[in-house]
C-alpha cells in the first residue's frame, strides 16, 4: 500500500511525485515508456522546454482555450512565478524571452527533466502499463498493471493525451477515466498544422514566411489574428503562427475556414501600391514577373504570377493601375483555404479529455469516484503556445498532490 499511486511519469506525474514526496508521502509511479519518465518534455520548445509563461493568473487565463475558469484555483495556488522559483531552487536558472516565454538559461530541456527527476527521486518508479483501476465500493483503491495490483490511498491519472504516442501518450488514461464513470470529451489535435487542398502549398513546400500577419477567418469573420512565422508543407500549413491558429478551429466540416496572410504587414495597401508603381517604372521594359523578384521569395513567385493573372510577357512599365492594385491586394491578402486539423500523432497537445465538470477544481479529485485524481493533459483543458500548457500540468499536479 502506498499513499499515492501515479499513472504516468510525464510533466504532471513528475511534478505530483516531487510535491508528494516533499510532503513525506510514499509515492509509486507507473510509467510504461521503456526510455523512462518525462520523454515528451525533451521535445517541448524544440528541445529548449518553454516551461511556463511569465504572467499572473489574470493575464494567463485568456490564453487558455478550453475551460479556463476551471484552472483559476490551481493557478492561484501555484502560479507561473511559483513554478519559476521552484525550478530555480531545483538548480535550473530560467530566463524570460519574447512573448513572456520562460526557458532554462541553458536552453536544454534535458536540464528541466533532470531537475524533475531529482525532485521526484523519493518515489518508486515501476516500468508498467496500468490496465485498469481497482474500484471498490465506489472508490478507487489503486490500479492493476502487468498482472499485479498496486494499491494506494489515492490514485492520480497523469497519463497525458494522445499526441506523440512514441513518448508514451497513448490515450490510455481516457479509458481508465471512463472505467470510473467519467465522460470523455472527444480528443482532437491542438497546436497542430492545418490541412489545405490548395495545390500552391505543395508547390511552396518548405518555404518559411517570417514577419507575416495571419488572420484566421471562419465563415468570413476573423477569429484569430497575429504576426509571426508560418511554413508551407506538403499537407498545408505549419509553423508557430499556424499552430496557435489551430486552437481556434472548431469544426471544419460545418464552417469555412481560410488563413489570410498579409505578406507585407509593415505597409498599408496604398503605400505598397506606390512602391510597386515606382519599381515598375524603374524596371522599364523588363517583363512583369521581374517585379515579383523584388517582392516575394523565389518559390512563391510562380504561384503568385498565376494568382495575379498578368501575362508573363507583359512589360513592367506598361502595367495598368488595376494590375498594380491587384498585385498589392494579393500581397496583403494571400488566402489559403483550410479543410481540417493536422493529424493527432504530430500535434503538440491533445484537446478534449476528462470532462472538468466532474472534477473538483481545487483538489483535482473526481466528483464521481473518491480517491481518484487527475492532472495535466488528460483533462479537457488546453491553451495556446507559450508555456501555458506546461504550467497547466504543473498547477493541476500540484493541486492534486497538495490536497490528497
Amino acid at each position: 500500500m502506498t499513499d499515492l499511486l501515479i499513472l504516468g511519469g510525464g510533466a504532471a506525474g513528475l511534478m505530483a511525485a516531487g510535491t508528494a514526496c516533499a510532503r513525506g508521502l510514499s509515492v509509486t509511479v507507473l510509467e510504461h515508456n521503456p526510455k523512462g519518465p518525462g520523454q515528451k518534455l525533451l521535445i517541448t520548445g524544440k528541445g529548449r522546454c518553454n516551461l511556463t509563461s511569465d504572467s499572473d493568473v489574470k493575464d494567463f487565463l485568456p490564453y487558455v482555450r478550453r475551460n479556463p475558469r476551471f484552472l483559476y484555483s490551481a493557478l492561484a495556488a501555484f502560479p507561473p512565478r511559483a513554478a519559476m522559483e521552484l525550478f530555480e531552487d531545483l538548480g535550473v536558472p530560467v530566463k524570460t524571452e519574447r512573448g513572456r516565454r520562460v526557458f532554462p538559461q541553458s536552453d536544454r530541456a534535458a536540464d528541466v527533466l533532470a531537475a524533475l527527476r531529482s525532485y521526484a527521486a523519493g518515489a518508486r518508479f515501476v516500468p508498467a502499463h496500468a490496465e485498469e483501476l481497482l474500484l471498490e465500493n465506489g472508490a478507487c483503491a489503486g490500479a492493476a498493471a502487468n498482472g499485479r495490483e498496486y494499491r494506494a490511498k489515492a490514485t492520480l491519472l497523469a497519463t497525458g493525451g494522445q499526441s506523440y504516442p512514441a513518448t508514451g501518450s497513448d490515450g490510455s488514461g481516457y479509458r481508465l477515466a471512463a472505467q470510473a464513470g467519467h465522460r470523455i470529451v472527444a480528443p482532437q489535435p491542438s497546436l497542430c498544422g492545418l490541412v489545405s487542398n490548395d495545390a500552391d502549398c505543395r508547390r511552396m513546400m518548405g518555404l518559411a514566411l517570417r514577419n507575416v500577419h495571419l488572420t484566421l477567418l471562419c465563415d468570413g469573420k476573423p477569429v484569430f489574428a497575429e504576426q509571426g512565422e508560418a511554413l508551407f508543407t506538403h499537407f498545408g500549413l505549419s509553423g508557430p503562427l499556424v499552430l496557435t491558429a489551430s486552437t481556434y478551429l472548431e469544426d471544419a466540416a460545418a464552417h469555412r475556414y481560410v488563413c489570410e496572410f498579409d505578406l507585407k504587414p509593415a505597409l498599408d495597401e496604398k503605400t505598397l501600391y506606390d512602391r510597386l508603381t515606382r519599381e515598375a517604372a524603374a524596371l522599364g521594359g523588363a517583363a512583369a514577373p521581374a517585379l515579383l523578384e523584388r517582392l516575394l521569395p523565389r518559390s512563391m513567385r510562380a504561384p503568385a504570377l498565376a494568382r495575379w493573372g498578368v501575362p508573363p510577357a507583359a512589360r513592367a512599365a506598361q502595367l495598368t493601375r488595376a494590375q498594380k492594385q491587384a498585385l498589392a491586394a494579393l500581397c496583403k491578402h494571400w488566402c489559403v483555404p483550410v479543410t481540417g486539423l493536422g493529424d493527432l500523432e504530430h500535434a503538440v497537445i491533445t484537446a478534449g479529455g476528462v470532462d472538468v465538470r466532474e472534477v473538483d477544481p481545487k483538489t483535482m479529485q473526481s466528483r464521481l469516484c473518491p480517491g481518484l485524481y487527475f492532472a495535466g493533459e488528460v483533462l479537457d483543458v488546453d491553451a495556446r503556445t507559450g508555456g501555458y500548457n506546461l504550467q497547466i500540468a504543473w498547477s493541476t499536479a500540484r493541486a492534486a498532490a497538495q490536497n490528497l
